[in-house]
């Protein structure tokens, strides 16, 4: 039973969740913590936190976390294939429909692109809320993005997460 409530809750964000990666973790946080209650905001962000250092793509070890969280390793699996095949099938139809069509000027897909930034930025702005609660972590998040945006690079990022979680060490014990 579990791994049916599994599969239709990962096939639903499937086929409804776009945006990108941050968006989607914005989707998981708002299906799998606020409606089903399947994991407490804590828990949430320990999970998106280690998922970040792995590689490969985050949103997806997410959504297979949860799985496992949620039922074992046929858990995870049953996480991975609802979310991932309803994609990968409309990204291969898609495809096809819009094989030699000259699709670049398309204006459509400058709409979807705009739409895109809205709902990552609501993503961003949603775990914003419950992850950087206070001043000092919401000024912590914003001094970080800050310094990713003005020097961008594998070398500021590690330093970014070594240096805040210093201070969070030590400011938020």
């Amino acid at each position: 039973m579990r791994l049916l409530e599994i599969g239709a809750a990962s096939a639903k964000l499937g086929l409804t969740s776009f945006g990108g990666p941050v968006a989607h973790l914005g989707y998981f946080r708002d299906e799998y913590v606020v409606k089903r209650k399947w994991l407490d905001e804590r828990g949430y962000a320990d999970l998106v936190a280690l998922c970040q250092f792995l590689p490969g793509p985050a949103s997806s070890q997410v959504g297979i976390g949860l799985g496992i969280i949620r039922s074992g390793l046929f858990g995870g699996v049953v996480a991975w294939l609802g979310f991932t095949l309803p994609s990968a099938l409309a990204m291969a139809l898609f495809a096809l429909a819009l094989h030699g069509t000259p699709v670049a000027q398309a204006g459509w897909l400058h709409g979807l692109k705009l739409v895109a930034v809205a709902i990552v930025a609501q993503a961003v702005l949603g775990m914003g809320r419950s992850l950087a609660s206070d001043r000092p972590r919401a000024t912590l998040a914003v001094a970080a993005a800050t310094f990713a945006l003005l020097a961008p690079s594998a070398v500021t990022q590690v330093a970014l997460i070594a240096a805040a979680g210093l201070f969070g060490a030590w400011r938020f014990r």
